[in-house]
């Protein structure tokens, strides 16, 4: 089973919102700078060589901390923002040395003002990168304890989804114990996986585990309907090796049966695919809808929220659960980055 990597600040920077922003950030230093009451001579011609200096010095620092982001993923946020800091600095070194040597000609220094001049350099990118990572560092513990909260709420729903299967499953195993005990005693053995991997297992589980999991639901459901369940799979030869959120299909399932199965007296279809693609990986779970329109019940929605909240949460907002009717058929559509 693959591990499921940690949660890193690291991973919010390679957001595209998060590379505009500090861009954005960036020209708005360049703007102060050239609006700045000491400055002499053209401001446009000191903004456009500023932003030219500051973007150069973003892009390399982000650059760079792409480059380390594996051996200091698992560092502590605060370790990592002293990384960062140092890089910053570092960077606007490099650049600043670069820039006095290419222009030596357009910028003539000597020792003495080019140490004045990096002075200057150094102490404005430790304030900015100081200031720049207080926000994020807020920013990301906002964010962590939101994850926190969510994930509190979603235990509180899925005590609520639970008894609904578990009550059904109980009646139809008291149903089989004298007519077919075997059958009986197969029902009880998957309900015991599944309510392990749903109590006791880990919060992420492999996709293979996760689709075992929801086999074994199909069982005990097969038990129930009969001829009236209908089941397709649709699998790649080699499962996709990722994690994914425990007991996230086996919901999806669920609410296919519920609502494209039991409202009709002919039951229905259920499909499970999965495909990966530009490494995103597609779960697909589909089911024929009933002739006669059934109003969606609460527990639907709750499950569907939990889902799509721990697929979030577990991605940091890539992954994403997406639901829709077409063509007399509903689908749930669950995608995952591949890591």
């Amino acid at each position: 089973m693959p591990a499921a990597r940690p949660s890193s600040p690291l991973d919010a920077l390679w957001q595209t919102s998060v590379v505009v922003w500090v861009l954005l950030a960036g020209e708005g230093l360049a703007a102060i700078l050239a609006l700045a009451p000491s400055g002499d001579g053209n401001r446009w011609i000191h903004f456009g060589v500023g932003s030219l200096a500051i973007q150069w010095i973003l892009l390399t620092t982000l650059g760079s901390l792409y480059v380390l982001r594996r051996p200091i993923s698992a560092w502590r946020p605060a370790s990592v923002a002293y990384v960062a800091l140092i890089l910053l600095v570092l960077s606007t070194w490099l650049v600043f040395g670069l820039s006095t040597w290419l222009l030596a000609d357009l910028w003539p220094m000597d020792r003495v003002e080019r140490l004045r001049w990096l002075g200057r350099l150094t102490a404005l990118a430790l304030t900015v990168g100081a200031l720049g990572l207080a926000a994020f560092q807020n920013h990301w513990r906002t964010r962590q304890l939101a994850v926190r909260v969510a994930q509190s709420e979603l235990e509180a729903l899925q005590a609520r989804i639970r008894p609904h299967f578990l009550f059904n499953t109980l009646n139809t195993g008291a149903a089989l114990v004298h007519q077919r005990p075997e059958e009986a005693e197969r029902l009880l053995l998957d309900l015991s996986d599944l309510f392990r991997a749903a109590l006791a297992g880990p919060r992420e589980i492999s996709l293979a585990d996760e689709l075992s999991l929801v086999r074994r639901y199909l069982e005990i459901e097969g038990l129930r309907f009969g001829d009236r369940l209908r089941v397709t799979w649709s699998l790649p030869e080699a499962l996709p090796a990722i994690a994914v959120p425990a007991l996230s299909v086996q919901p999806l399932v669920e609410n296919a049966i519920r609502h494209g199965v039991e409202p009709a007296a002919s039951g229905g279809d259920v499909s499970v695919e999965v495909v990966e693609a530009d490494g995103v990986v597609q779960i697909t779970v589909g089911n024929a809808l009933p002739a006669t329109p059934v109003r969606p019940t609460a527990g639907h929605q709750v499950g569907l929220s939990s889902v799509r909240a721990r697929v979030q949460a577990m991605t940091q907002g890539r992954g994403s659960v997406e639901t829709q009717a077409k063509d007399g058929r509903y689908t749930a559509i669950l995608r995952l980055p591949m890591p």
